[in-house]
């Protein structure tokens, strides 16, 4: 599956953006997707999680309450809607796939190296 992540840009403190992952190949909901975010010199950080139909979610404490992962198989793209930003939330963004572990959703994926398919960044940039 090839991914295409879209949608950052710069937005002030408390203000709303939607990024989205279109993806191609493979039958998009055989896949569980995640969203993680990076800054230079840090490592990965996983954002949060949907299982292949979207019955599942998980966030990460940080962006709970605030941001939401909606997917739409018909239209193969998952999206992470980031509100109430934060500068601690200026990062570049991936998309990432994996081949879902369980059809029930009982188990979802956080670590980076759990998801083989990769997506080039978005950069969201949150101004104080």
């Amino acid at each position: 599956v090839q991914l295409q992540a879209s949608g950052g840009g710069l937005v002030q403190a408390g203000g709303a953006l939607r990024l989205s992952c279109a993806a191609s190949g493979r039958t998009f909901s055989l896949y569980d997707m995640g969203w993680f975010r990076q800054n230079p010199g840090q490592e990965r950080e996983f954002v949060a999680a949907i299982n292949w139909n979207g019955s599942h979610t998980y966030y990460v404490v940080s962006v709970k309450g605030r941001f939401t992962i909606p997917r739409d198989n018909a239209k193969r793209t998952v999206y992470l809607q980031l509100n109430d930003l934060k500068p601690e939330d200026t990062a570049v963004y991936y998309c990432a796939a994996a081949s879902t572990p369980s059809r029930s959703g009982s188990i979802l994926f956080i670590r980076a190296d759990q998801y083989p398919y990769w997506g080039p960044g978005t950069q969201v940039t949150v101004s104080s």
